[in-house]
């Protein structure tokens, strides 16, 4: 440890110390004889301010405060997956086993276990050239991940001596020759939370990330890399929305940050994420996922720290070469957070008492995702997609934090308590949501799934948002008094919200949609209305259409099994005969 301080004054999370000279912004300090993590976030003249991540209870002015000359750091190594971190990376299940189910204030314990071994197989031989980024080894952490160990940065040199075997983390399994000498290295590295890792060159992303919730992938779209805000008021389902998304997205590796949420949410993380099976690999979704559990009544300061711990693990991971997915839930009490220690270090306070800084701070997180080419020397490319929520007071979309997320993040899925009200979810709302991912996932989709994936995107758009236009005429005059083409409109955008866009996540065969399926049941409505709307071309009444029996098949369509999509030719088949049928037997033509 550094020099020592004297604390002389404490307002909350916030401690005012002098006597740390030398310090610099964002070093850790101990504070008090507690030894209480902290960050120093404000020097001013001799004084510095530190941000606490503990409890300051009962510590006061004259306390001693520890330099430590390091910044706030995460440690990256095999025993990462299927952990469980509060927001300054102590892990919950080991601090259980030693102090029982509350955190001892002060405490340390290494984030990866020192005594474990782990059975290291090296890439490289004696006599390689490497450089940084490139992979020596592989530690088989789980089933489902191998865990590639990397040549930390700022290192390059001549393999001398590599081995295999059973290694604990901190042990040396290769000797590399640099200009500065021979460098040891282990299967361990530290990296500051609040420094980007570097990658070679960022890419624009291009491919999408499927997530098997059909108002998603068919509507408002995300790439892989890509960033999207999800704000909603309370109830609207963004935590389900969030647990949808880590569940079943097509990522590697999950990295779930429950950042000042209420602590009954994340216990249901807890509790359901260990017995969720992969549906990729039939084994446990914790194989291949990182919990951050930081709640509510865990302290105010932690928060910021906890969505900086889980970006930067989400990096590490990246740099492997994986498909990363990082969810924040949620970044209004970050957001909180910034404002209470704002406040306590008397800064100019921007709107509704938010930090000037706080667009700012906000973009340095979502700008950390993107497609990119790793460091190394093979060019592999690897992607990080971050999704937020983000919880305005009321849901009003005109608050700050909402705000400042939509400027940097490319998707807006608006969640609406008044859809959610209803029982529709996702509560997604179809005319406020955008996605400025559409023209890659048109192009994707279209080549791989069917060329008229776009066309029947655009089609149900405006079908939605002529339903919008002619209900306010409903309202005035009623329904009856509709065209017969309008009143087909409104039927076709009915089926389009109940049957395709409200998806039951706690229904096995609804849960989740491949991209196949998810252009089947939506090509399955539009085609009714265009059969429809000839019909009454030829002066068929659209009650009798809205009596077909193939209305209840298409709104079953949801339901058939992955692996029977040849019976929507079925359907179709179906539906053409009974049409055909109904014009022949000109059954309610208008005379």
């Amino acid at each position: 440890m550094g020099g020592v301080g004297r604390i002389i004054k404490v307002a909350g999370p916030l401690v005012v110390a002098e006597g740390l000279e030398g310090a610099r912004m964002f070093e850790i300090a101990r504070v008090s004889e507690k030894k209480l993590l902290g960050e120093i976030i404000e020097i001013r003249e001799k004084l510095y301010s530190i941000q606490v991540y503990e409890e300051t209870d009962g510590i006061g002015p004259g306390d001693p405060v520890y330099l430590v000359n390091e910044p706030l750091s995460v440690e990256l190594g095999p025993g990462l997956i299927g952990s469980i971190f509060d927001g300054v990376q102590r892990p919950l299940d080991a601090l259980r086993s030693q102090y029982g189910d509350y955190i001892v204030r002060g405490i340390e314990s290494p984030a990866i276990p020192r005594d474990k071994k782990w059975h290291f197989e090296p890439t490289v031989k004696k006599g390689d050239r490497v450089v940084a980024g490139d992979q020596i080894g592989f530690v088989q952490e789980t089933k489902t991940v191998k865990h590639k160990i990397m040549v930390p940065f700022g290192l390059e040199g001549i393999i001398k001596e590599i081995k295999s075997g059973e290694f604990r983390v901190e042990e040396t399994v290769c000797l590399l020759t640099t200009k500065e000498g021979d460098k040891r290295l282990n299967l361990l590295q530290r990296w500051p939370v609040r420094k980007p890792r570097p990658v070679k060159q960022k890419l624009p992303p291009v491919e999408p990330m499927v997530t098997g919730q059909r108002i998603i992938d068919m509507l408002f779209p995300l790439c892989k890399g890509g960033t999207a805000c999800v704000p909603g008021p309370f109830g609207s389902g963004k935590t389900v929305v969030q647990h949808q998304l880590a569940k079943w997205c097509d990522a590697d590796i999950i990295i779930f940050v429950g950042c000042g949420e209420r602590g009954n949410e994340m216990t249901d993380v807890l509790i359901e994420f260990p017995e969720l099976k992969d549906p990729r690999t039939g084994d446990s979704l914790m194989n291949r996922t990182v919990l951050i559990a930081n709640t509510s009544n865990m302290p105010v300061a932690a928060r910021e720290a906890s969505v900086f711990t889980g970006i930067t693990i989400a990096e590490y991971f990246r740099d492997m070469g994986y498909h990363v997915a990082l969810m924040a839930d949620s970044t209004s009490r970050w957001a909180e957070a910034m404002r209470e220690m704002s406040g306590r270090l008397e800064e100019m306070p921007g709107e509704e008492g938010y930090p000037a800084y706080l667009s700012s701070r906000i973009a340095s997180f979502y700008e950390r995702a993107g497609r990119v080419k790793c460091l190394g020397q093979n060019d592999q490319s690897a992607t990080l997609s971050i999704i937020g929520a983000v919880s305005p007071p009321g849901g009003d979309l005109s608050e700050p934090v909402v705000q400042a997320t939509l400027r940097v993040a490319k998707v807006f899925w608006g969640l609406d308590d008044a859809i959610a009200s209803r029982r529709h979810f996702p509560a997604i709302d179809w005319l406020k949501s955008y996605s400025l991912y559409n023209e890659e996932v048109d192009l994707a989709a279209g080549r791989e799934i069917d060329p008229k994936w776009k066309s029947n995107r655009i089609e149900a758009m405006r079908i939605l948002q002529k339903e919008s236009e002619l209900i306010e005429i409903v309202r005035l005059v009623g329904f009856d008094a509709l065209s017969p083409e309008d009143k087909l409109t409104m039927e076709v955008a009915k089926s389009i919200r109940e049957d395709f866009l409200h998806q039951n996540a706690f229904m096995e065969e609804d849960t989740y949609t491949s991209y196949p399926k998810q252009f089947k049941i939506l090509n399955l409505i539009l085609l009714f209305g265009k059969y429809a709307a000839r019909a009454i071309k030829n002066n068929v009444a659209f009650e009798k259409i809205a009596q077909l029996p193939i209305r209840e098949q298409i709104a079953r369509a949801k339901y058939i099994d992955e692996r029977s999509l040849f019976k929507f030719e079925d359907i179709e088949i179906e539906m053409k005969q009974q049409f055909e049928e109904l014009e022949e037997k000109k059954e309610g033509v208008i005379s």
